[in-house]
């Protein structure tokens, strides 16, 4: 503690910067001690969890990929989390959403998942949104948010939350897990080099319809990609190190081996290319993953 109190000491006052009233809370002994180990490390230090306490975080999906990274952004200090999810809670998810307990078995996931994000640090708030969502609502949800994070678990609501976060430049983490292996990349809408969704696949696969309750997944594998989706989430609010954008990285859990596959922007994509034109206006449905 004694290290971060000088860190703090050596911060300029007011007086010499113009950071907003908002960010002042973040240097008060109780957020001083609660978010001291990211205060240690020189990449976020004071100003980089003042942007956290600052930050809009949408999160569509409440599963496998949204506990893990919704849990860690609420512990991390993020402002204001957004969740986005229209399903209930069964017995079945709880193998690998662990934002949900025994005791939740019937109540909406967005519900179980505010209780368990403000428990956890009552500093954050949590808005709860258990309706599907059309394009223009995900688009306006987008626009208030920093970073977007795709933790759906089908394509249809992929595409068109792909399609909101590019007509509002917004970035979008984008993550996946199936089985044993997982997929993650970032798609920083805000750089005019940046793929979208759709360069990725430009046909829905086949295989989207079972998703991980026809073909199973290991508990971990969800919980691997999600934490890694919070953690991309947390450099782009703060600044830095480097984003998966341009990049997506496999996982093959099994053989606890990753790799990066390069991904460019499609010239010819419909959604993000110059020639694009209104999409994504489909409802989002249920997120199970």
């Amino acid at each position: 503690m004694m290290a971060v109190r000088r860190r703090i000491a050596s911060t300029p006052t007011r007086s010499e910067h113009s950071e907003p009233d908002a960010a002042d809370a973040v240097l008060d002994p109780h957020r001083l001690e609660r978010y001291s180990r990211h205060i240690l490390l020189p990449e976020i230090d004071v100003a980089g969890q003042q942007r956290l306490s600052r930050a809009s975080i949408f999160i569509v999906g409440a599963g496998g990929l949204g506990s893990p990274a919704a849990m860690y952004l609420a512990s991390s200090g993020v402002g204001h989390l957004i969740i986005n999810d229209d399903d209930a809670v069964d017995l079945g998810n709880l193998q690998r959403q662990i934002l949900h307990g025994t005791a939740d078995i019937g109540r909406l996931k967005v519900e179980s998942a505010r209780d368990r994000l403000r428990a956890l640090n009552p500093e954050v708030r949590v808005t709860a949104l258990d309706k599907r969502l059309d394009g223009k609502e995900l688009e306006r949800e987008a626009r208030g948010a920093q970073v977007v994070l795709d933790c759906s678990d089908n394509f249809p609501t992929r595409y068109a939350l792909n399609a909101a976060c590019v007509r509002a430049r917004v970035p979008l983490v984008w993550g996946a897990a199936i089985r044993m292996q997982g997929q993650i990349t970032t798609f920083d809408h805000r750089r005019t080099d940046s793929p979208c969704l759709a360069c990725f696949y430009p046909d829905q696969p086949e295989a989207d319809g079972g998703g991980c309750a026809a073909s199973g997944v290991l508990a971990p594998a969800a919980g691997i990609v999600g934490c890694m989706m919070a953690a991309e989430a947390l450099k782009l609010v703060v600044g830095f190190g480097d984003t998966l954008c341009g990049r997506v990285l496999l996982l093959d859990i099994a053989a606890m081996q990753p790799r990066h596959v390069r991904l460019t922007r499609d010239p010819a994509c419909p959604v993000c290319g110059p020639q694009a034109g209104t999409c994504g206006s489909s409802a989002v449905s249920g997120n199970r993953l």
